[in-house]
């Protein structure tokens, strides 16, 4: 794990989560468990901010517990990796190359041990995703009321996020994605802790 990250997941508190939310991260929890080869494909509308960081930490922490889990992220639409979600993800430690582009693809790495992830904006039906055998994990409202049905998936989990789009632009946008970066790593933690335990 590289070491500025590493520090950041030795700074979570898993005692911030509330009862009732553990009670839907366990729900992921007994997917992992069950499952032979858990795929968990995290949904939301521009697949831009909540379902990247959502699968970015899901992979990072199961490296981190030496859990085996694949996670992908796509949303009912395709925009770019939002920059403002981005550096959050740097701030904390992850290294990230950007290409290019319009909808840019973004290499992002959390350990020498692992290879970088590849990170970029598309549908949740995308050609990359899984068509099958996978949890579907609703990280946004709007997309899981656009999105009724998710074929091919195993089950589906309502697991809201606020969007931290609403500060684009206040100029209090660090510290926004900053706590939901927190949010969701905090969470992603606890649920392949409980797995690992």
């Amino acid at each position: 794990m590289i070491s500025k990250l590493y520090q950041y997941i030795s700074s979570l508190d898993l005692q911030s989560i509330a009862e009732s939310r553990k009670e839907t991260l366990n729900q992921v929890v007994q997917y992992i468990k069950k499952t032979d080869h858990p795929k968990l494909n995290f949904i939301c509308t521009h697949n831009s901010r909540r379902s990247h960081l959502s699968q970015i930490w899901a992979q990072t922490m199961a490296h981190h517990f030496g859990v085996k889990v694949e996670t992908f992220s796509g949303g009912t639409e395709a925009t770019a990796f939002h920059p403002n979600a981005v550096a959050a993800i740097e701030k904390v430690g992850f290294v990230v190359k950007k290409s290019d582009g319009a909808n840019p693809r973004y290499e992002v790495k959390f350990s020498d041990e692992a290879s970088p992830m590849a990170c970029y904006s598309k549908t949740f039906d995308d050609p990359v995703n899984p068509s099958s055998g996978f949890a579907a994990i609703m990280t946004c409202s709007e997309a899981d009321s656009e999105c009724p049905i998710v074929f091919g998936a195993d089950t589906r989990i309502k697991l809201f996020y606020e969007d931290p789009k609403v500060s684009d632009g206040s100029g209090n946008e660090e510290k926004v994605y900053g706590e939901r970066c927190r949010q969701i790593a905090t969470e992603m933690m606890f649920v392949f802790q409980q797995i690992k335990t």
